[in-house]
């Protein structure tokens, strides 16, 4: 009997719907290759989830993405939903089914293919063989913290958000980086604005300490505007980075 697994598909905004659908036309491909078949569902996320449902997380994609083997995300957002309240953006959408997975952990691949090279804006010799992996914290830091509010104070309009982190959070996703660093170059930097901030400065206390557990890894730490800088002039000297959640998602997307 061939096994069976369950998978939810979340199409979601924008291009989500077309890249999910060619996703699955080579899940398919390869179900049928290796001898294993595939339970596909489709359920709603994002600005469309609100259009239909009111909300961008349902509970209804939550059950179903729980009892899932695995989840296929397309993407969230779009122009047509941000003028819509906080509570109501597509976004909010991500983040939630994030922390409800407890999806810590986000591997972001950054890799120049020849082929491309001349796609970048960055000269040939500059980026030609890099091969980065980004390790993205994705459940914590600021985009999660408490409280977070916006109210008048002193007559003056004042937003609040909230970056924690405590030494659990830090201690799982710097193992997660130094796992993929000793599968890869044995190099890991860690990212931080430890010269500022008390977060920067546990994060940096705790990733030193689980260091000690990976001697085969060369660990350097590394302000995270000197990296901005770093990954523009030689993104070659980089293996792996771990870095905390909004850090990670500026810098993989540059």
């Amino acid at each position: 009997m061939k096994p069976s697994y369950r998978l939810v598909c979340l199409p979601g905004d924008g291009i989500g719907p077309e890249i999910t659908s060619q996703a699955l036309r080579v899940l398919e491909q390869v179900a049928a290759l290796e001898g294993f078949m595939l339970e596909v569902n489709t359920h709603l996320i994002g600005g469309h989830a609100i259009d239909v449902e009111g909300t961008p997380l349902p509970q209804a994609t939550l059950d179903a993405c729980a009892r899932a083997d695995a989840v296929l995300l397309g993407a969230v957002g779009g122009p047509r939903w941000d003028q819509h309240p906080p509570e109501l953006r597509p976004e909010k959408g991500l983040l939630g089914i994030r922390k409800a997975l407890g999806l810590y952990n986000n591997l972001r691949p950054v890799t120049v293919y020849d082929a491309l090279i001349d796609a970048s804006t960055l000269k040939p010799e500059v980026v030609r063989g890099t091969d980065i992996l980004v390790v993205r914290e994705l459940t914590g830091g600021i985009y999660f913290g408490q409280p977070r509010y916006t109210q008048e104070l002193d007559g003056k309009r004042t937003a609040v958000d909230t970056l924690i982190y405590d030494e659990t959070e830090i201690r799982r996703i710097a193992i997660a980086g130094f796992e993929a660093a000793r599968g890869r170059r044995k190099h890991l930097t860690s990212v931080d604005k430890a010269n500022v901030l008390d977060s920067s400065r546990l994060w940096r206390k705790v990733v030193n300490e689980v260091a000690v557990s990976y001697p085969e890894v060369t660990l350097d730490h590394m302000l995270v505007d000197n990296c901005a800088m770093q990954l523009i002039r030689n993104p070659r000297q980089f293996d792996v980075i771990v870095t905390e959640n909004m850090f990670g998602d500026i810098l993989s997307d540059e």
